[in-house]
């Protein structure tokens, strides 16, 4: 059986020694290499082409999100889990924005972390429990006050963004491109501004988006 190959990129030895340690146990991986900063990250990506790359958020040098947007792009196969201490969900968003598999807190129990690894091999997604809970309490939050404000109001400023580039006849690939985003990450956002918006099809959400004056109809002369 291949086992999965995983590199290890952070800053602190002792850590990335534990780490090496704990994966050492599972029979069905293998740690294939190691780096202490985001930019050595990328080039032992390259050098040892692992499956997944677990990844620091804060190490020196080259910034892990950067690192990560820059493995994918050499290497779309390779999947990266964000192995970090901060339990914040803007890190979390800018993580999947760069096409991250998953975020994993380091306070997680081992099991949880070999879990993750697993579900990411396999082309699946991982959030730490405690991270879920925290996108669960903020969606009721946003359901909360949605039943006082206005939808519009609802929307972040990125799902304005989306919207109005929507309404103006862009393809979400062609959004991604323009925002530097990936298409998943775009069609997430869709999917939300149209919840919000309670919108179901391209002509409502140019019809919305004119009533708000996102977009103008030209005058035709």
């Amino acid at each position: 059986m291949a086992k999965t190959r995983i590199l290890l990129a952070d800053d602190h030895t002792l850590f990335r020694q534990g780490i090496r340690t704990l994966i050492s146990a599972e029979q069905d991986m293998e740690v294939v290499g190691e780096a202490a900063n985001g930019g050595d990250a990328v080039e032992r990506a390259q050098e040892f082409r692992p499956d997944v790359v677990l990844m620091d958020i804060g190490m020196p040098g080259l910034s892990s999100f950067e690192a990560t947007r820059q493995i994918k792009k050499n290497r779309p196969e390779t999947k990266v889990l964000f192995l970090t201490m901060y339990d914040d969900e803007d890190y979390l968003v800018e993580g999947m924005e760069v096409g991250a598999s998953g975020y994993v807190l380091k306070d997680s129990p081992s099991a949880q972390l070999v879990a993750a690894i697993r579900d990411a091999q396999r082309g699946g997604s991982y959030l730490s429990p405690r991270m879920l809970s925290q996108l669960v309490d903020d969606f009721r939050s946003r359901i909360k006050s949605a039943n006082r404000m206005p939808r519009f109001a609802t929307l972040t400023s990125r799902e304005r963004e989306v919207l109005k580039f929507l309404a103006e006849g862009n393809s979400v690939k062609e959004i991604a491109c323009d925002l530097n985003l990936s298409v998943k990450t775009v069609e997430a956002h869709k999917f939300n501004l149209m919840r919000k918006l309670d919108i179901h099809n391209k002509a409502q959400l140019v019809q919305y988006a004119v009533q708000k004056k996102i977009i103008k109809i030209p005058n035709l002369v």
